[in-house]
Parts: structure tokens; C-alpha cells; sequence
């Protein structure tokens, strides 16, 4: 089975996206932002879901015209189940289904969180894949925590947000200061011209490996209101300071529940995964604590750290190598928990 041609679909948010893949290789890895949603300050689900249904099937096919290959060499078809926005899921769950009847071949669901997280054993994602078991901090706009991956099917959430996500923090510090929507990558580049200890920020307390992200934000709007008080230009006098000082207080927290994790648990390998493991300031956090501590570390390429449909495709692969094929019944679900989707029986389908 290791020739298999899938094809994945990613629709959980705002980017509709399909890949094509053969063996552990990529073909193609295609998608369309939705930037409607900038002058919104976030995602707005109806749009976002009407903006899926009108670009799902340029996007497929453009992907599979990329990899060079014909819809009747597709073996199978991997969709997003979960979680994410229900009516984006919805346009790709349906589309997958539709196509996946009409060629008569298998259609496999996929968590859209494993999926980040196996996105590290696509052939060129790393030099080579993390050895089990690794911890994988997986961080991004609707999720963070840390997760023991002790096989590709079978996953520990160790730790995680007991409210807001790392990426939410970013975004909603970002427009404390008046940046555009998504504010995380503008904060990371902002940063890089900025002193890293010109401001202060309260970091919080919480037992275990959990995290906790919303003390920060409100610690950031009383002292820029505080400033601003003072001085009405202090946002736009310190912003590039202001950015460096919040990306490095954030990459703090996370690191500093990663590195117990790992040095508790006994385990040196260590990767990172979802839409924030594409920031610079963690990126260089992991490569000093792995010449620091000894780390075998794993960061994805840029393109598969935010959502893609090539990370789809590689879970799609495993599980069509398994005979794990899901039924045409099947229905998208909003919260669809990493551990859930390990917690039912294998359909062997000869």
C-alpha cells in the first residue's frame, strides 16, 4: 500500500485546502485564504463557510492537476472531521463524501489535531521523523497543549489551555495595539526590531503542564492603558519594543511547560506543531533548549505548520494502510477531542 494516491481535504477554518499524496511524499499541497475576514478582526463562520463552498472545487482541482495525476488514481479520500467552524467543516465533509461515492473508492476522517502533529512524518517536513515517544507542543489559534505521542494512533494530552489559546493571546494582544487580524505573524515581525526585556509581563501559575493565556491579556491592557494615559503616541513610540517584550513572555510560558514535561517524563524527543510553530521566537526557544538540553527537536516546514490539507493526507495514508475506512453515514463535529478518535473500533475493509 505504500504507492496509495490520497487526496486531502482541510476545511476546518478559514483556508480551504487540498494535497495529493503518494507514499509519505507530497505532489501537491494547494490553498485559498479567505482575507475577507481582516477587516473583521477574526473569522467570521458564515462567511467563512460561504467562501469554502465557492473555492473547494477550483482548489481540488488544481491540486490534483499539480501532482500530475487523474481522479480515477486516487485510493482514497481524507477530509477533516474535526474540530473546527461546523459549517466550514460541513462544505468539506460533504464535497469528500460526493467525491469519494462517485469514484467509488474509501473516504477516511481525520482529526484535525493529529493531523498537525503527524504532519512531521510527510517525507521532506523534517530531515527525519521524530522517534517515539516524542511530546509535541501543538499551538495555534483554537488550541494549545502538550501531547505524549507514543505511537501515530496513540496520543496523551499531558497539558493544556484552560482558556484562551497561545495563538488567541497573540491575536487579541495585536489588536490591543491596533494591529490587523491575524496579529501573531505581525507580532512576530515587529519583534525582530525590538528589545525583548523592555517590558514586563505577568506570567501565571498553574499546576501540572496546563497553561493559561488570558492573565497575560489582561495584564497587557491595563499597562498599555496605564501608558496611554500618560503618553496617547506610547503604543506607536514602543510598538516594535512592545511586540518583542509579549511574543518572548508567551514563548516563556510555553517553554517552560514543555521543558518539565520533557525532564519529568525522561524524554528528550521533542517537537512542535500547528500555526504558532511557525513563529520565529519559539522556533529559536527549541533551538537553544536543544543545545541546552540535550533535545532532539522536530519543527515542520513553514507550509505545514498552518492548516493544510498535506497534513490531512498523511493521516488519510496511515490510516488506509490500516484498512481504517469511515463510513458515508459520518458527520462533521465541531469538538472531535485528539484522544476520541483512538477510542473506537478499526473498520477492516478488505
Amino acid at each position: 500500500m505504500s504507492d496509495s494516491i490520497i487526496l486531502g481535504i482541510e476545511s476546518s477554518c478559514d483556508d480551504t485546502s487540498a494535497a495529493v499524496l503518494k507514499g509519505n511524499k507530497i505532489l501537491s499541497n494547494i490553498a485559498a485564504n479567505q482575507e475577507i475576514h481582516n477587516e473583521y478582526g477574526g473569522v467570521v463562520p458564515e462567511l467563512a463557510s460561504r467562501a469554502h463552498q465557492q473555492n473547494i472545487i477550483p482548489v481540488v482541482e488544481k491540486a490534483v492537476n499539480k501532482a500530475n495525476i487523474h481522479k480515477k488514481d486516487i485510493s482514497a479520500i481524507g477530509f477533516t472531521r474535526g474540530p473546527g467552524l461546523l459549517g466550514s467543516l460541513l462544505v468539506g465533509t460533504s464535497f469528500a463524501k460526493s467525491l469519494a461515492m462517485s469514484l467509488e473508492i474509501p473516504l477516511i476522517e481525520v482529526n484535525h489535531l493529529q493531523a498537525h502533529i503527524l504532519a512531521h512524518f510527510i517525507d521532506d517536513a523534517n530531515p527525519e521523523p521524530p522517534k517515539f515517544p516524542f511530546l509535541c507542543l501543538t499551538v495555534s489559534g483554537g488550541h494549545t497543549m502538550i501531547i505524549l505521542v507514543k505511537d501515530y494512533f496513540d496520543m496523551e494530552i499531558i497539558g493544556k489551555t484552560i482558556d484562551d489559546a497561545a495563538g488567541e493571546a497573540f491575536d487579541k494582544i495585536g489588536k490591543i495595539f491596533g494591529l490587523d487580524y491575524p496579529a501573531g505573524p505581525i507580532i512576530d515581525k515587529l519583534s525582530k526590531n525590538g528589545e525583548e526585556n523592555s517590558f514586563k509581563f505577568n506570567k501565571p501559575r498553574i499546576d501540572n503542564y496546563n497553561y493559561s493565556f488570558s492573565g497575560i491579556k489582561t495584564s497587557v491592557l491595563y499597562f498599555i492603558q496605564k501608558e496611554v494615559r500618560k503618553n496617547p503616541d506610547f503604543i506607536k513610540e514602543n510598538l516594535d519594543d512592545l511586540c518583542a517584550s509579549v511574543q518572548q513572555t508567551l514563548v516563556e510560558i510555553l517553554m517552560d511547560k514543555l521543558e518539565k514535561a520533557a525532564k519529568e517524563l525522561n524524554i528528550n524527543e521533542v517537537a512542535i506543531a500547528g500555526g504558532v510553530s511557525a513563529n520565529s521566537g519559539l522556533r529559536e526557544a527549541m533551538q537553544k533548549n536543544s543545545e541546552r538540553l540535550g533535545w532532539n527537536i522536530y519543527i515542520p516546514k513553514f507550509e505545514y505548520t498552518t492548516d493544510n490539507a498535506a497534513m490531512i493526507a498523511m493521516v488519510a495514508k496511515l490510516k488506509y494502510d490500516r484498512g481504517e475506512f469511515a463510513d458515508l453515514s459520518i458527520s462533521a463535529t465541531a469538538r472531535y477531542d485528539i484522544e476520541e478518535s483512538f477510542k473506537k473500533e478499526v473498520k477492516i475493509i478488505d
